[in-house]
């Protein structure tokens, strides 16, 4: 019996440790999940704020002249612009050119066709205007010309070239007879008139791709907007107040090449949106030789500025050294200014 009685109390006793071991090994699990708990938490928060903290990456849209391959052609300058083409104003020789017969959008270079239109129109410059919630543009530059701010036709001119203020392309073309839609209609039988057969227009401000042109029709919109005294004026400015509401308001001009002292520059314009990429037209003087310049298509802020600098020091590096007269030419011009003398003593009948 006393056997028995002890073999019971022996069975008891193992069948209770493995219980013991295995809710000690239980707690102590517990406890360790406890402890990670915490600092798990406070790693997944700190992957969060990471996470936050890291910029958006936008994505790069390509421009239609990339798209194209363009750029992989090449030119002894080494451009970042895909097309480009340089005339002489005077002569219409081809100095300098690449991609000559590409046909891309121009972007705000479309705002050159809505200031000739405006002039030409003969509509009052001094014509209060105010801009109406109809003028405001999609566009990821930030306009002050909001809705209530009232300007002049002058001054909205005047802002859409030298700041390519879309605001006031828009407020151009809205108050231009007939609305919009006759400005557009307008600027491209414009066109047509001035031979620019490759060249499209779809709105006053140039923000939609379709505005579209070659840099041959381009020369011939800087040769015809170069006519007028006042888009000269405005395009090469570098500044301009504007009262707005109970501030003044100073504007800058987006090509800095017109306050450089090294440049002569007549007229000027520049472009951008993504799908035509930086673009800039110009009429200069450069060594004494009055140049249009058209650049489409450049890849990089600055790229189109240096592509122009690089253009004007290689026109300087070629221009023909001057000859010196030949004794045949000696005489002719002593013959011409005795004719002139003798044309400047007779009397006038």
């Amino acid at each position: 019996m006393r056997h028995l009685v002890l073999a019971l109390v022996a069975l008891a006793v193992i069948a209770a440790v493995p219980q013991t071991v295995i809710a000690q090994t239980a707690k102590g699990s517990a406890a360790t999940t406890a402890k990670s708990k915490p600092a798990a938490r406070k790693t997944t928060v700190a992957a969060k704020k990471t996470r936050a903290r890291a910029p958006a990456a936008r994505p790069v849209r390509p421009s239609e002249g990339q798209l194209a391959g363009l750029h992989r052609t090449n030119d002894p300058l080494d451009l970042k612009s895909s097309v480009a083409l340089v005339v002489d104003q005077d002569t219409n020789e081809v100095l300098f050119q690449k991609n000559p017969d590409a046909v891309l959008p121009i972007a705000s270079i479309t705002k050159l066709m809505t200031a000739l239109i405006t002039v030409e129109a003969d509509l009052d410059l001094d014509e209060a205007m105010e801009v109406e919630r109809a003028d405001l543009t999609i566009d990821r530059i930030r306009s002050r010309l909001n809705p209530g701010v009232k300007l002049t036709r002058a001054q909205a001119l005047h802002l859409a070239l030298m700041s390519s203020e879309n605001h006031a392309a828009q407020m151009l073309g809205r108050t231009y007879p007939g609305g919009i839609a006759a400005a557009v209609a307008a600027m491209n039988a414009k066109a047509q008139l001035l031979g620019m057969h490759d060249t499209h227009f779809a709105d006053p401000t140039g923000l939609s791709p379709e505005n579209r042109s070659s840099p041959t029709d381009l020369v011939r919109l800087v040769n015809a907007a170069y006519q007028h005294p006042l888009l000269r004026e405005y395009s090469t400015s570098s500044e301009l107040e504007v009262p707005i509401g109970k501030r003044v308001v100073r504007y800058g001009s987006i090509n800095g090449l017109t306050s450089s002292p090294g440049w002569e520059i007549g007229l000027q314009k520049t472009g951008y949106i993504s799908a035509a990429g930086r673009c800039l037209v110009m009429q200069a003087v450069i060594e004494g030789q009055r140049v249009v310049m058209v650049l489409l298509d450049s890849v990089g802020r600055y790229s189109r500025i240096g592509d122009a600098q690089r253009i004007r020091q290689w026109l300087e590096a070629n221009k023909p050294a001057p000859t010196a007269p030949s004794d045949l030419s000696r005489a002719n011009q002593a013959r011409d200014r005795a004719g002139d003398d003798a044309t400047a003593s007779a009397p006038a009948v």
